[in-house]
């Protein structure tokens, strides 16, 4: 269960809130139509974490709607992906935040505090991969997680992997992203006694068929707990480690 509800719960059980006080902030609407989106407002609630914004395809204008209609029900912590830098310059304009190039990502409000059972380990083959990794590592970052970034470990060189085996297996989750034929995810995955998620990247030449080839490798991963996301889903690594990492949340429950 979401903490803010499970605070304003145990407020209502020992008295320092009222009912009627409860009542008011959980009869928020679970959805604001803004004409162009219905905002989420209650993903929070069902999930534990808030919407994202996808930015791809949204004009500034409707990025600006979305992020005001956020504010304006209390979600403080806003996260865009997929931004370019040309859309982040007119947000900007309007709504200030922090822009992260290399993850085309931004972010509204501050980065919490990391509360999660452990580590996440985010490890790339080659640099060129850090675009996706950046996007996995921000997005368990403002979910709350401690990441650590192993970049530039692939398998061409396999004793970069194996200086880093502290990290890989002191990891509560491991984010392994690789073009290429994506090896990396089977030989964390051979090493690390945590989930493994697996990140194929369209990085590559021709035979990678734009991630496919690193994707088909993944899925066939003779590791096990390896799972895999889609190519380039660096975001979707980053919410998976995320809620494995908070799995003690349920057990409090």
């Amino acid at each position: 269960m979401n903490n803010d509800i499970r605070k304003l719960l145990e407020g209502v059980s020992d008295g320092t809130v009222s009912v009627d006080d409860a009542l008011l902030k959980l009869k928020v609407k679970p959805f604001e139509d803004i004409g162009y989106a219905k905002v989420d407002m209650h993903r929070k609630v069902r999930q534990g974490a808030a919407e994202v914004i996808y930015g791809a395809g949204k004009t500034s204008k409707q990025i600006i709607g979305i992020v005001e209609t956020m504010l304006k029900n209390g979600q403080n912590s806003i996260l865009i992906t997929r931004l370019t830098e040309e859309c982040a310059k007119e947000v900007e304009k309007v709504q200030p935040f922090t822009y992260y190039k290399e993850a085309r990502c931004a972010v509204i409000g501050q980065i919490p505090v990391p509360d999660g059972i452990g580590k996440i380990v985010v490890a790339t083959g080659g640099t060129s991969d850090i675009p996706v990794a950046e996007e996995a590592a921000l997005t368990a970052s403002i979910l709350g997680n401690q990441v650590v970034r192993l970049y530039d470990v692939g398998v061409a060189g396999l004793h970069r992997t194996l200086a880093h085996l502290d990290d890989i297996m002191n990891a509560s989750v491991i984010i392994a992203i690789a073009g290429m034929e994506g090896a990396l995810a089977s030989v964390i995955g051979g090493l690390a006694d945590c989930p493994v998620i697996a990140v194929p990247t369209s990085v590559g030449y021709g035979a990678s068929f734009h991630g496919l080839s690193a994707l088909l490798s993944m899925l066939n991963s003779c590791a096990s707990g390896v799972s895999v996301v889609n190519i380039d889903n660096g975001f979707g690594a980053g919410y998976l480690a995320n809620m494995i990492n908070h799995m003690n949340g349920k057990k409090e429950a």
